[in-house]
């Protein structure tokens, strides 16, 4: 949750109990706010990929698509009541805090994972998305479930993107597994195919993705591992426009848009998101 906290005052030199107004915060007024901009300008720029599916991905026609392509125009139809004023920038993901920082977008919704270290460069949203690794497996795989290939130790072939810290973190799942690195995620994938693999690590939403759209030729070994929350940012100092972006979030999430943010979880990631509940708000608690 976002808060402001000021100072009650501080004590004047030599006079118990006298207090100084504390000094405002710097914020920006509302006609300063990237929120004005934005309303002024008529669209919203959003800053994005187009390579990872189920997120951002262009289509069979070459159009965007993906769980945060649609959240993105989510927000363009409360902000317009139109989903297509918004305009995508397609960036590498290095570019993602770059860009916010040089006023190049109005916001990033690029499968950014909240960091300490990127909170003192930029300001996160709300969570929308909690990330892990996962484990892909075949449908036809002699192994069940990530159990099967927990228990046959040293049998089982994992295979994933080259990567420092590959090996590691399959260990992490399947200590005894052998680990086959690939210098692309398809050939990667190809292993799996190929059986030269029992299980591909990736991505859980990319494990998702994969069962959603070839539920019989994939299936989810039902692990993860390695949380990680997934969020929108922008340039931090805009009160006003994070605020903006946090209650349309939420309420995309809990609230009045929960049915259209249901719609896109289970379009995207095959998931059925469990109503919220009504009376108390539950998510207050713990």
């Amino acid at each position: 949750m976002l808060g402001v906290s000021l100072a009650s005052g501080v004590a004047f030199a030599g006079i118990p109990g006298a207090r100084a107004q504390a000094p405002e915060a710097s914020s920006p007024s509302s006609s300063s706010s990237k929120l004005q901009e934005v309303l002024s300008r008529g669209k919203l720029i959003v800053g994005t990929g187009a390579d990872v599916p189920p997120f951002y991905f262009k289509d069979e026609k070459g159009e965007l698509a993906g769980l945060e392509i649609d959240l993105a125009r989510l927000l363009a139809r409360n902000l317009f009541s139109d989903p297509a004023r918004v305009e995508f920038i397609i960036q590498n993901s290095d570019a993602r805090i770059p860009n916010l920082i040089g006023n190049r977008v109005d916001v990033t919704l690029q499968n950014l994972t909240v960091t300490a270290a990127r909170a003192q460069q930029v300001e996160f949203t709300v969570t929308y998305y909690r990330a892990g690794q996962g484990l892909l497996m075949s449908s036809s795989s002699r192994y069940k479930d990530y159990a099967a290939l927990r228990d046959a130790g040293s049998a089982v072939t994992v295979s994933t993107l080259q990567n420092v810290t590959a090996a590691d973190w399959v260990h992490e799942a399947l200590p005894e597994a052998k680990v086959d690195q690939y210098p692309s995620p398809d050939a990667a994938l190809q292993a799996l195919n190929a059986r030269r693999a029992d299980a591909h690590m990736i991505t859980h939403g990319r494990v998702r993705w994969a069962v959603t759209q070839f539920p019989s030729r994939y299936r989810d070994s039902g692990f993860t591992w390695r949380p990680n929350s997934i969020a929108a940012a922008i340039k931090s100092g805009d009160p006003l426009w994070l605020n903006w972006l946090n209650t349309a979030l939420r309420e995309a999430l809990t609230g009045v848009d929960f049915e259209a943010t249901a719609e896109i979880y289970k379009r995207w990631l095959g998931e059925d998101i469990p109503s919220p509940k009504l009376g108390y708000p539950r998510e207050l608690v713990g």
